[in-house]
């Protein structure tokens, strides 16, 4: 019998997966992709959920409350954002342990509203029940999307230009910074923290925007990717899933990839490969897309997309360093 180590996080989603039956005919599209789609009649809707627990995606010693619950709305307005439609609603569960005060929770909201603000959603409910193991939070969305618009993880093709947004790579090493921070402090209370030229970084991972704006900046081009997924997991990552949903490959030029200067310095200063960090570091809350050859002039004018690669004919996902050597994505990224 496997394990759920055996299995691991994408094993285990595909395993039930596999015992799941979908009975409506609304159900267009379930499990394994960034949100379900729901026929609604003369548009589709988008469902999400996402759950985030203190001491495995988050670290209260350095994420201020306001930030997290900023954090828990954006990153999934950014799995709505991942299907090329609009947010509209979410809702908002919390387990709570006896720590928490209502000046807590004022401020966790004070994030909340401040992202629902941000992306123009609606906070319309949710759920709170008492935690032995911390906080908890758990947040759905709702989105919408016409049907000719809905973005899927399996559409992309043979020579489709593969493209990411923004920059990769700040918010893991961002992550790095406050975990440095924080055992320097374990270890000496009175050290003065040196994050004031990482704010950068540090706010990557503290506070990630979702990539709405690029939504609405290929609407107005336009323009519908065959395939997108958002980079929470990292680049190799969301490329294998995008990989094994179409049954294509991806060339990917490492050279290509956006890195800002601040992540190569710090990797340098942290003794971390800087693939490491671009690759498989995960939590950006960028885009990576394919796109048709005959959409990429459309594009052209939008600065915060960079083509990296190509879909290939080869059914195999690559990874082309600075040197020419080509090596196989397999890295799973974060589970």
């Amino acid at each position: 019998m496997k394990t759920l180590e055996d299995l691991g996080e994408f094993g285990l989603i595909e395993h039930i997966k596999e015992k799941t039956v979908i009975r409506n005919a609304s159900s267009v599209n379930g499990i394994g992709d960034d949100a379900a789609v729901i026929d609604r009649g003369d548009h589709y809707g988008l469902l999400s959920t996402d759950l985030l627990i203190e001491g495995v995606h988050f670290d209260l010693s350095y994420a201020p409350l306001k930030h997290l619950g900023y954090k828990a709305v954006a990153v999934n307005v950014s799995d709505i954002a991942a299907m090329n439609g609009i947010p509209r609603q979410v809702t908002v569960s919390l387990g709570l342990s006896n720590r928490f005060g209502l000046e807590a929770i004022d401020e966790l909201y004070e994030g909340i509203h401040l992202a629902c603000e941000a992306y123009q959603v609606d906070l319309v409910g949710g759920d709170t029940s008492a935690s032995r193991s911390g906080l908890v939070i758990s947040v759905s969305v709702f989105g919408e999307a016409a049907a000719e618009k809905i973005t899927l993880r399996s559409g992309s093709r043979e020579n489709d230009i593969v493209c990411v947004t923004g920059d990769l790579g700040a918010a893991y090493m961002g992550l790095q910074v406050l975990e440095r921070e924080k055992q320097e402090f374990l270890a000496n209370p009175n050290m003065v923290p040196r994050i004031e030229d990482k704010s950068y970084l540090v706010g990557r991972q503290l506070k990630p925007e979702a990539r709405m704006d690029i939504i609405h900046e290929l609407a107005e081009k336009d323009v519908v990717p065959t395939s997108m997924i958002d980079i929470s997991d990292g680049l190799a990552s969301e490329i294998l899933h995008l990989s094994r949903q179409s049954g294509n490959g991806f060339t990917v030029f490492f050279e290509n990839i956006p890195i800002e200067n601040i992540t190569l310095e710090t990797s340098t200063e942290l003794n971390i490969n800087p693939v490491v960090a671009v690759v498989n570091g995960g939590e950006d809350y960028e885009l990576l897309m394919t796109i048709r050859q005959e959409d990429f002039e459309k594009i052209k004018a939008i600065t915060d997309i960079t083509p990296i690669g190509f879909v290939n004919n080869e059914k195999e996902n690559w990874l082309v360093l600075n040197s020419g050597e080509r090596t196989r994505i397999t890295a799973p990224g974060w589970k």
